[in-house]
């Protein structure tokens, strides 16, 4: 049995979202950071780094939200180009920007503002933080194809992974360009995503009655 340990409004909503795009059976586990389970005994037996999200199928226990994704794509044949293409040497590039060039800003932004302890917070970084993700963005929007997906007329978990990140840029008042502005909100409306959000704002309403 599959199981998604993390957060909804987290990069677990991913993993969620790939989940429900194969079609698969899965569960969700609601790992609340504000009563620090993340750092309880039983989580840190699965991620010893006490980060979401955290995916287990039968034995196997995954970390790293992208490494997850494409271990999934891969085990159900789905989301992914064909091996040794030239689209996949696309789509590998494609996952290396998102994860080290788009995402890692946002993910400073957001350290200092919440996820760091106080006293390592150093708001003298934002700015910094800021012209990163403008540059990475600015490079995204001129390497988007004029196509339905970054491969063409296939969703891949490149798509699901920029489309997320663009959604947390959004979130974090970032300027997106206007071409990658109307494929984040074509992403955002495949029932897919919407399907993988309610089942886990589901289980975290039932965590809180």
């Amino acid at each position: 049995m599959i199981t998604l340990y993390g957060t909804p409004r987290s990069r677990a909503l991913r993993v969620a979202w790939v989940l429900e795009e194969l079609g698969v059976d899965w569960e969700f586990s609601f790992v609340d950071m504000n009563k620090g389970e993340h750092h309880s005994e039983a989580f840190l037996a699965l991620n010893p780094c006490g980060k979401v999200p955290v995916l287990t199928d039968d034995e196997l226990v995954l970390s790293e939200s992208a490494a997850i994704c494409l271990y999934l794509a891969e085990k159900f044949g789905k989301l992914l180009p064909p091996v040794g293409s030239a689209a996949s040497g696309l789509h590998h590039q494609w996952i290396s920007f998102i994860i080290t060039e788009l995402e890692q800003p946002l993910w400073t932004l957001g350290k200092h503002k919440f996820a760091l302890p106080e006293a390592q917070r150093h708001p003298q970084i934002m700015p910094c933080a800021v012209w990163e993700f403008d540059k990475a963005v600015a490079l995204a929007e001129n390497m988007l194809p004029d196509t339905t997906f970054l491969l063409g007329d296939t969703l891949s978990v490149a798509d699901i992974l920029l489309a997320h990140t663009l959604m947390w840029g959004t979130l974090f008042e970032q300027q997106i360009p206007p071409k990658l502005a109307a494929y984040r909100d074509r992403l955002a409306a495949r029932p897919s995503r919407k399907s993988a959000l309610q089942k886990m704002d589901a289980v975290v309403a039932h965590a809180h009655d």
